[in-house]
């Protein structure tokens, strides 16, 4: 139910974002249309990889695995603080920046179940820490407060039946290409100001 909510959230209530110090910065803009594409580039390759599972274990509809969902331990990550009346572009700019640490991670679920795919999800798993460190490296400029989160090692999932890892792996992309949705509006909400 609250992803329905966080999904369904009215983006308008960006447009009272305390940000007119960053809205005329050339630099800021610069940064966020260059972003905007990379972000549209790794949505693009999870979209491919989601094609893929579908594909070849036939895993294509997330209503159809609601019951299977319940029991993984796969968390969704949410950007709240990317769609608040009182938005800060510091907290949204850590939360993307957490999610795409947690996703990198999760990924290694999608290479072992993909193994022909091991390239693709490398290079997608090499620009989601290039966006990472892009919005560090931005946060920075600003004086922004910024935190170095270590990398995961460790399988997101638990040890379950080869279904349960499939479909494990298809509400990781699922609930990655989500994710990644809500940081495009963000920053094109940014762009806009």
């Amino acid at each position: 139910l609250l992803l329905g909510v966080l999904l369904w959230a009215p983006w308008w209530a960006l447009h009272g974002a305390p940000l007119t110090e960053l809205s005329g910065d050339q630099d800021f803009q610069l940064f966020l249309q260059r972003n905007l594409e990379f972000t549209r580039k790794i949505r693009g390759d999870v979209a491919a990889l989601q094609r893929v599972v579908c594909d070849t274990f036939q895993l294509c509809k997330k209503e159809d695995l609601l019951l299977v969902q319940q029991d993984l331990d796969i968390a969704q990550v949410l950007l709240e603080q990317c769609h608040r009346r009182t938005f800060q572009a510091e907290t949204c700019f850590s939360q993307i920046r957490a999610g795409l640490s947690i996703y990198h991670g999760s990924l290694a679920t999608i290479r072992d179940l993909l193994p022909g795919h091991a390239g693709l999800v490398e290079t997608l798993q090499l620009d989601m820490a290039n966006l990472s460190s892009n919005i560090q490296q931005q946060m920075e400029d600003l004086g922004l407060a910024t935190v170095t989160y270590p990398t995961e090692n460790q399988d997101p999932l638990p040890t379950f039946s080869r279904f349960h890892h499939e479909v494990g792996g298809f509400f990781i992309l699922a609930n990655f290409q989500q994710f990644l949705e809500t940081a495009y509006r963000a920053l094109r909400h940014l762009a806009s100001l």
